[in-house]
Formats: structure tokens, sequence, C-alpha cells
């Protein structure tokens, strides 16, 4: 009989992807944060022009760190060239949804410029690594 204290190796595995793929977007968020809020205060672009230069930063810089290290020994690797398409096309739906934060609280609504950051950090990054846990790197 199981305990349910205690978690199955395959759950295990899961918490561990799932915690690195939290530090690694962190990571990442940061770099795109960072680029956005430099490029609308210091710069004086755009919101979603500066949005669109960070996403390039922070999406590089996440699949450096997720592929090598996220989801390190899961899937397959024997194609990169699908393994990187893939992972451009959920960075484009992650982009996107994030985009939509910044149209919709910042120039919609007239909020603060850091007003999309809890949905870019926490609503959209769950379906990413979703995303990215049975497609991309699967």
């Amino acid at each position: 009989m199981r305990s349910a204290g205690i978690l199955s190796a395959e759950r295990l595995v899961l918490l561990g992807q799932l915690v690195r793929y939290g530090i690694s977007g962190g990571i990442a968020s940061l770099v795109n944060i960072g680029v956005y809020h430099a490029g609308v205060k210091l710069a004086h672009l755009d919101p979603n022009l500066a949005w669109t230069i960070g996403f390039l930063a922070a999406a590089a810089t996440g699949y450096v760190i997720h592929s090598r290290w996220s989801f390190r020994g899961h899937g397959r690797r024997d194609n990169v060239w699908r393994q990187t398409s893939r992972f451009f096309v959920v960075s484009l739906i992650s982009f996107a949804l994030n985009s939509f934060w910044v149209f919709l609280l910042v120039q919609h609504f007239r909020l603060p410029i850091w007003a999309p950051y809890p949905f870019a950090l926490f609503v959209t990054p769950l379906l990413v690594f979703w995303l990215n846990r049975i497609w991309v790197f699967g």
C-alpha cells in the first residue's frame, strides 16, 4: 500500500522540472522585464516594442537554460531542428499572451507599466511549462 505522503518517482521528476523551470523562467523573465522597463523608462520606447525586444532576449536565454537544465533528461534530443522550432512556436504563444497583458493593462486601461508583471510571471508560465514539457522537450 502506498502512503499518501510519499511522492512517486514520476511526480518527483515532474516536481524537479517544475522547480528548475521556475528558476530558469524567473531568470528569463527578469531579462524580459529588465529590457522592457529600461526600454520604456530610459529609451522612451512604445511599451509593446520594448516588450518585443525584451521577449527576444528572454527567448534566447530561456531556450538555452530550459533545454540544458529545466528539462534535462526528459524526452528525446534526436532532432534539434524540431525541438528548436517547437520552442519558437511556444515562445510566440507566450509572447502573444504577454503582449496582450501589456496592451490591455498598460495601453488600454492606462495602468502602470508594472501592471502586466503578475500575469507575465504567474499565468503565462503555467501554460508555457505544460507546452514545453509535453510538446517541445517531451
